[in-house]
């Protein structure tokens, strides 16, 4: 009789049983890889280069167009929470996939059709002639614009919340096998991002510049739909966890409000005496259980027994168990180091604005015809991502794996901490070149030329050396912030975990708008009108003043992190009651 291995707790997209032979693995995660690689190739043009078209079409001032991009960056990242909750609570994820991809897609073709119809826009003027007086987008074109762009960031959101844990979904971690293709599938997800990357990086930013923002906005729509198709090629294959209805998240609350409840009650002195259900109670229902630790006793609260909670069915946001309030420890234990890598992000957005208007105004030339786009820089760390990846993967971890006895080479909190002194270093070096580029212009008394008549005699490719310092920071803490989160979250909040390193990075957008505004206010005056980074003459400005200020926060935040990083213990290992997760039964 032939033998068919069912998946248990996972169906496929119509809700049947999956087999484990016909859906998941890495045929299925391959499409997830391919989808994420075309979604990054349709926005990350956008994340380096939509400062250039608030300022150069739609007339905002450099402050402002920096300010719009690092908002439309931050809801793109802040509303992946959102997403995944609904995505683990309410809808599949590959449902979420769908919905977000058509509403990255509707978002992009708005902005094609505006940017390709001059009524849709203000009327084109020259912001570097110091009597010109541009008019700034406004009125139910304004309206047009903000509306594409955050249904693009909703859209962009969704994806980034759900295509990651939908693709490791694929994969059991309980088989030996397919856990080995899932430590492959994460560091490949990054690898896809590169790739993806790079063809955004470059020839999209080449056709936004060279060609119109139409058709470059033509294009990225073209790449999502493409996405889209990819993605719903692998319906039949994949594996999709049964929705249940109630969220590991929710539990997480629960423990807050209950030991907020509980508060007046008395700690036992032994801790066995704290709510727990037993091991074999319930032997249907599959659960992990941590043991209790003598850290956040305040937490413990929510596990205390009343005389009432005997007597009958005890409510959730009154009584819960140790290992609920050992994973609530752990998600508030993670807080600091999540709270420490918010500034990389931080200064992660000047590059992608600030660090652009620079290469606007400098030599773009490579030794002929050709100039690379000030926007396409990124393509230097991320070409090197490319082949330092594998390269990472299969020849350094194992090489520091013989000195360290670690599974990863180093831990994840080690690999964060050197991802920020190296963002430290990339903002000291931004400030130096920055001065060099000042300099230049001085000297050849060019402080008001318009790059796009007579650029800098500087080469573009001095900033290349902050973007690729920048870029191996990006590769250990971004990367290892994610295992972090991965391997430190309770067993049903995994799929949320990639949601966290977003969320980390939709603050870090939003805290650099905010910062902007208060460096020009605080520095009005002291030597021009408006502050460091008020108006459009960057020439003028004193953005290596903000970079050293960057540099030095993100020194302190290093030094803060090595304090929170030493003192952060890792979770202990669930023990897990059920049956194994697959099961054979006849066909």
């Amino acid at each position: 009789m032939e033998k068919v291995e069912l998946i248990k707790g996972k169906v496929d997209w119509r809700g049947r049983a999956a087999m484990k032979h016909q859906h998941g693995g890495m045929r299925a995660a391959l499409l997830v890889l391919t989808t994420f690689g075309f979604e990054n190739m349709a926005t990350l043009a956008l994340a380096v280069n939509l400062v250039i078209y608030f300022n150069g079409v739609m007339h905002f001032t450099i402050a402002e167009a920096a300010t719009e991009l690092t908002n439309y960056m931050g809801v793109a990242y802040i509303l992946s929470i959102l997403v995944a909750f609904l995505a683990d609570t309410y809808i599949a994820r590959f449902k979420a996939v769908l919905i977000s991809a058509s509403l990255e897609f509707l978002g992009l073709a708005l902005l094609t059709v505006q940017a390709h119809y001059p009524s849709l826009k203000p009327r084109p003027c020259n912001m570097f002639e110091p009597t010109a007086t541009c008019e700034k987008v406004e009125g139910s074109n304004a309206a047009l614009l903000f509306l594409a762009l955050y249904m693009l960031a909703i859209g962009s959101a969704g994806l980034k919340a759900s295509l990651p844990p939908h693709g490791a979904d694929q994969f059991e971690d309980e088989d030996p096998r397919e856990a080995r293709q899932m430590s492959s599938y994460f560091n490949c997800l990054l690898l896809a991002l590169c790739v993806g990357g790079s063809i955004s990086l470059t020839f999209i930013v080449w056709i936004q510049d060279n060609k119109g923002w139409d058709w470059g906005f033509g294009i990225s729509t073209v790449a999502i739909l493409m996405g889209i198709v990819v993605f719903a090629a692998g319906l039949p294959m994949y594996r999709v966890y049964v929705i249940r209805g109630d969220s590991a998240f929710l539990e997480i609350i629960q423990v807050y409000v209950a030991a907020f409840r509980n508060r007046r009650l008395k700690l036992p002195e032994d801790a066995t005496e704290l709510y727990e259900i037993n091991h074999d109670q319930e032997a249907a229902i599959e659960a992990e259980f941590l043991p209790h630790r003598h850290v956040l006793r305040c937490l413990d609260k929510a596990a205390i027994r009343t005389s009432t909670d005997a007597q009958q069915a005890p409510s959730g946001w009154k009584l819960c168990r140790v290992t609920q309030v050992e994973n609530a420890k752990i998600i508030l234990g993670v807080l600091p180091v999540f709270c420490c890598t918010i500034i990389m992000t931080l200064c992660l957005a000047q590059l992608q604005t600030f660090s652009i208007q620079q290469g606007f105004t400098m030599d773009t030339s490579m030794g002929g015809s050709f100039h690379i786009p000030p926007a396409s820089l990124p393509i230097l760390p991320v070409t090197f991502l490319i082949i330092l990846i594998p390269l990472y993967d299969q020849l350094i971890v194992p090489l520091l794996r013989r000195f360290t006895g670690h599974p990863t080479g180093i831990t994840h909190l080690q690999r964060i901490g050197v991802g920020l002194i190296l963002s430290s270093i990339s903002m000291g070096v931004a400030a130096v070149v920055e001065v060099k580029r000042k300099g230049v212009a001085r000297d050849h008394d060019m402080l008001d030329a318009n790059p796009a008549i007579q650029p800098l005699p500087i080469s573009v490719f001095w900033l290349s050396i902050q973007y690729f310092i920048f870029g191996i920071a990006d590769m250990f803490t971004y990367v290892g912030l994610l295992e972090f989160f991965y391997s430190e979250a309770p067993k049903a909040l995994k799929s949320m975990s990639t949601s966290f390193l977003w969320c980390s990075m939709a603050l870090g957008y939003f805290f650099s708008s905010i910062l902007v505004n208060l460096v020009n206010s605080a520095t009005e005056g002291m030597g021009r009108s408006g502050g460091w980074l008020a108006g459009n003459n960057i020439n003028r400005n004193h953005l290596n003043l903000f970079y050293w200020l960057l540099s030095i926060l993100s020194f302190i935040n290093f030094v803060i992190y090595l304090f929170v990083a030493k003192r952060y213990k890792y979770r202990p290992q669930p023990v897990h009651t059920a049956a194994d997760r697959s099961v054979t039964l006849p066909s």
